[in-house]
């Protein structure tokens, strides 16, 4: 070994001892602007159909890795609830009951941050049934609504953090601008030039909702069939 690196592997000779400043340098890490948290946020709210694409097909770098990114976002939506308890304003299922349909619609209630991401699989397939005439395949239309239902959790969050301040019924507004976000990010991503391309994403967003909620139903009366 000589130098500070290996010259193999390019990892450090000596690993620097975590404390204070190495916590401080992780979070900024994530969030720095350039290729991070912020910088991703700004290239999603003004070109999200180009830098999405760019993303899956030519460079990986440019943007924060679409994982991390819906967990944080997801985190930050959660953490809001968990402070100011929005979220029975804005999805109720408390009628629902000690069965197992009603025991997992709580959790979708208590976790719609993490409950989103499920969601995902379900648009992702009716994206891949409309438009299936763009050769995109399963993951990397994941990949897509990775980064837009990201953004879609942070929609919620600024309303909710808005509503749990001042009191005003703000997550009322937050279900339609973030469905409209959504339609517009994925039709812009698809084909940005032709109306056509919005009303599909929508069709196919609001029908991953709906599947999604047909497939919780219907696991909870699968379960509570059989252990009655």
């Amino acid at each position: 070994m000589t130098g500070d690196f290996c010259h193999h592997c390019g990892r450090p000779a000596q690993i620097a001892r975590v404390d204070w400043h190495y916590i401080v340098h992780e979070i900024q890490h994530v969030l720095h602007f350039e290729k991070g948290i912020l910088h991703t946020v700004r290239e999603l709210l003004h070109n999200p159909g180009p830098n999405i694409h760019t993303f899956i097909t030519v460079d990986r770098s440019r943007l924060v890795k679409p994982v991390l990114f819906i967990i944080v976002t997801s985190l930050i939506y959660s953490v809001i609830d968990h402070f100011f308890h929005i979220e029975q304003g804005y999805i109720d299922y408390h009628d629902a009951g000690d069965s197992a349909t009603g025991q997992i619609l709580n959790w979708v209630q208590n976790h719609y941050g993490y409950a989103n991401i499920v969601m995902c699989v379900f648009i992702a397939f009716w994206l891949k049934l409309i438009y299936r005439a763009h050769d995109y395949n399963f993951f990397e239309i994941l990949i897509l609504l990775c980064f837009v239902m990201g953004m879609g959790m942070l929609i919620f969050s600024v309303f909710a953090l808005f509503e749990g301040l001042t009191g005003l019924p703000a997550m009322k507004i937050s279900g339609v601008v973030g469905v409209a976000y959504c339609t517009w990010a994925i039709g812009h991503f698809y084909d940005s030039k032709r109306v056509a391309s919005y009303f599909k994403a929508l069709a196919s967003y609001l029908l991953g909702m709906v599947t999604f909620t047909f497939a919780v139903m219907l696991t909870g009366f699968l379960v509570d069939l059989i252990i009655r």
